[in-house]
C-alpha cells in the first residue's frame, strides 16, 4: 500500500446477510472480488448494526449514534434537523461527502420550517440527505408503498428505449412469460425468474457507473463517497445471466426448529404471524426466493470488480480507504420469519470489510478480527482518518483504526441493538402502546439478552446454541438467571450514558474549573464580600479577569483602600449575572 488515506469509498448493500459471501463462508455463492478486497484488509467477523431495519440502522451509520440518541426509530421517522452526520464532521476538514445511491432518509421538513431553512437550499439539501451532497439519490421505486419516485434511473431507462409510466417497475422489477404476460417481482412466487431488464441496464450496474462518473469528475478535493446499493433487498428479482446461476440446492439450509414455536415469547410469536413470516414459512417459498437473492449478490460482486478495476486504472486504490458493509440482514425463512423484525444473528450481524491504505495497517492485511464492533464505529473511523479530533460527546462509536493497525486497545465488551416495533402489526396484536413497543438487545462474548417493556426478556446462549433455537428468557436455571441479571445491569448502565449533551464536549468542561467559568460570566455566587472574591482571585485564569466587563472593574476596585471599596458594593449584574 504505502500511502495515507486521501479518499474514502463507503459501500453499503441493503439487506445483505454476512453468511452470503464466500469470504464469510458461503460454500456455493462465490464472491471473488469481495474476497480479494478482504485479502487487502480486515474482515470483521462480529460486526453488528444498531437496528434490524433500514431507516434507523442507516441513521446510526450516518450519525455515529445509537438509535435512542438520534431518534429516528423506524423507517420514515426523520432524524432531527441539526443532527450531525458524517458530512458535517468531515466538511470542516476539507472533505467532500457525496451520496451515490440509497439512504432511506426522510427529511425533517417540520424542523427546517421552524428554523427558516429552505429545503431547496444547499443547507436544506444536506439536512435532507443525511449530510451528504447528493450526486445521485437512488432509493428505489416502491409502487405500492408511497415512496417518492427517483426519476434519474427511470429517465435513464426511457432514454434506452424502456418505456412505460414507471419503467423501473415495469422492466427492472418485473418478469415476462413466454406468452408475453408480465408479473411483478414483488410477488415472491416469481423470485426465481429473470427480470425483463438486460443486466447492463439493471439497477446495480447503473449505480456503479454513476459512482465511476463521480470519480471521473472529482477535482483535487478529498472525498468520501457513500456508494449505497438498493440490492439484494426485495424484490428478489435478478436479470440474466444471474437469474439462472443458482437453484434451491445452492442455498444454505434453513435454520428453524419446531421447538421455537412451543411456548414462544409473545413478541416473537406475534412476529411469526406477520404476513411475510407466514409466507416464508410455507413450503416452496424459500426455494423460490433464494436463487434470486443469491443472484443479486453475485451481480453486486461482479460490478464491484469492475469498479475496483476502474479505480486501479486511475490510481485510486492506493490512497482510498474502502469500507464494505450492509444496513442489516434478512431472515429468509430462518426462525419462521421473513424480513428483519427481531435480533437473531442473520439480521443484525452484517458483513464488514475495511481496507486502509495507511502503511500502519500492513500488519493486519488479510486477517480476521473477532472484536465486537458496531455500525456506529464507522463515523469516528472516518473522522480519525482525516485527523479530526475525537468527539465522544457526539459520536457513540469508536474508531476502528487501532484494530486495523494491530495496536493493543481496551475494546468494548458488549454491542447494543434497538428496535421500535410500534409501527408493526405485532404491536396491535399484542395491544401494546407505542411508548411500550421498544425492545433492546445487548450481547457479549457468549450471551444475547433482549429486554421488552411489558413482556419477559429473551436470552440465548450463543456458545451452546449458536443458531438461537432455544430461548432461555424464562429459565430458572441459576446460570440463566445470573446471565440475565448481569446483562440487564449492563444494558441499564449503557442506557444511563448521556447522549444528548452534544453541544459541549467533556474536554471543554474539564478544561475550565466551575468556579472560574462562573466568575468569567460575571456571576458571583456564594461570596461574602469583596475581600472574599480577592482571596479567590489567584485561582482564576488571568484572561478571565482581564477581559470580562463585569469582573474586571470589580477586581480593580479591590485594589483600592478598604474604606473606598466598601462604598462600592457589587452591582446587581455582578450578583445575578
Amino acid at each position: 500500500m504505502g500511502a495515507r488515506v486521501r479518499n474514502v469509498l463507503f459501500i453499503m448493500c441493503d439487506q445483505l446477510r454476512a453468511d452470503h459471501l464466500s469470504c464469510y463462508g458461503h460454500p456455493r455463492l462465490h464472491t471473488p472480488h469481495l474476497d480479494a478486497l478482504a485479502a487487502r484488509g480486515v474482515i470483521f467477523d462480529r460486526a453488528y448494526v444498531q437496528s434490524p431495519v433500514c431507516g434507523p440502522s442507516r441513521m446510526s451509520y450516518y450519525t455515529g449514534r445509537y438509535v435512542n440518541g438520534h431518534g429516528a426509530s423506524w423507517n420514515f421517522v426523520p432524524i432531527r434537523a441539526g443532527e450531525m452526520t458524517i458530512g458535517d464532521h468531515l466538511r470542516p476538514l476539507g472533505v467532500r461527502s457525496v451520496l451515490v445511491g440509497k439512504t432511506h432518509m426522510r427529511a425533517d421538513l417540520s424542523g427546517m420550517s421552524r428554523m427558516g431553512i429552505d429545503p431547496r437550499s444547499q443547507v436544506g439539501v444536506r439536512i435532507s440527505e443525511c449530510g451528504f451532497d447528493p450526486y445521485e439519490r437512488d432509493d428505489g421505486i416502491h409502487p405500492y408503498s408511497g415512496h417518492d419516485p427517483d426519476p434519474a434511473y427511470s429517465d435513464y431507462l426511457r432514454a434506452q428505449g424502456f418505456g412505460g409510466d414507471n419503467p423501473w417497475e415495469e422492466w427492472a422489477n418485473s418478469t415476462q412469460d413466454e406468452d408475453g404476460s408480465i408479473h411483478s417481482g414483488w410477488f415472491l412466487k416469481y423470485s426465481n425468474r429473470a427480470a425483463r431488464i438486460p443486466a447492463e441496464h439493471s439497477e446495480t450496474p447503473y449505480i456503479t457507473r454513476r459512482a465511476m462518473d463521480f470519480m471521473r469528475e472529482a477535482d483535487d478535493q478529498p472525498w468520501l463517497m457513500h456508494l449505497s446499493y438498493i440490492k439484494p433487498h426485495w424484490p428478489y428479482l435478478a436479470p440474466e445471466p444471474y437469474a439462472s446461476m443458482y437453484g434451491p440446492a445452492d442455498a444454505l439450509p434453513v435454520v428453524r426448529s419446531e421447538d421455537e414455536l412451543r411456548e414462544p415469547h409473545p413478541v416473537y410469536k406475534a412476529m411469526t404471524e406477520h404476513r411475510v413470516s407466514r409466507t416464508f414459512s410455507q413450503p416452496g417459498v424459500r426455494e423460490a426466493v433464494m436463487p434470486g437473492y443469491m443472484a443479486l449478490i453475485k451481480q453486486i460482486d461482479d460490478e464491484l470488480g469492475k469498479l475496483f478495476a476502474f479505480m486501479r486504472e486511475r490510481g485510486l486504490m492506493d490512497n482510498t480507504m474502502i469500507v464494505f458493509c450492509a444496513d442489516h440482514g434478512d431472515y429468509l425463512g430462518d426462525h419462521w420469519m421473513g424480513e428483519k423484525d427481531l435480533f437473531h444473528e442473520p439480521v443484525i450481524r452484517t458483513p464488514l470489510i475495511v481496507v486502509d491504505p495507511d502503511p500502519r495497517a500492513d500488519a493486519t492485511r488479510g486477517t480476521r478480527c473477532d472484536r465486537l464492533v458496531e455500525a456506529i464505529d464507522l463515523a469516528p473511523t472516518f473522522l480519525d482518518v482525516y485527523g479530526g479530533a475525537a468527539v465522544p460527546h457526539i459520536l457513540d462509536g469508536r474508531s476502528l483504526r487501532p484494530l486495523l493497525f494491530g495496536q493493543p486497545t481496551d475494546w468494548r465488551e458488549h454491542v447494543v441493538c434497538e428496535y421500535d416495533f410500534s409501527f408493526q402489526d405485532s404491536r396491535i396484536a399484542l395491544q401494546v402502546k407505542p411508548r411500550d413497543a421498544w425492545m433492546r438487545m445487548i450481547r457479549d462474548e457468549r450471551w444475547k439478552y433482549v429486554l421488552f417493556e411489558t413482556f419477559r426478556p429473551m436470552l440465548f446462549d450463543l456458545q451452546q446454541d449458536p443458531n438461537e433455537l432455544h430461548d432461555m428468557g424464562a429459565s430458572d436455571a441459576p446460570e440463566h438467571v445470573a446471565a440475565r441479571a448481569r446483562l440487564h445491569e449492563a444494558l441499564f448502565k449503557w442506557a444511563r450514558q448521556p447522549r444528548h449533551r452534544a453541544t459541549v464536549s467533556d474536554g471543554a468542561i474539564e478544561s475550565v474549573q466551575v468556579q472560574e467559568r462562573i466568575t468569567e460570566g460575571g456571576i458571583l455566587i456564594g461570596y461574602w464580600d469583596e475581600q472574599d472574591l480577592a482571596q479567590a482571585r489567584p485561582h482564576f485564569k488571568p484572561r478571565f479577569a482581564s477581559t470580562n466587563p463585569i469582573v474586571k472593574p470589580t477586581l480593580a476596585r479591590l485594589a483600592e483602600p478598604a474604606a473606598t471599596t466598601a462604598s462600592h458594593p457589587p452591582t446587581k449584574e455582578a450578583e445575578h449575572g
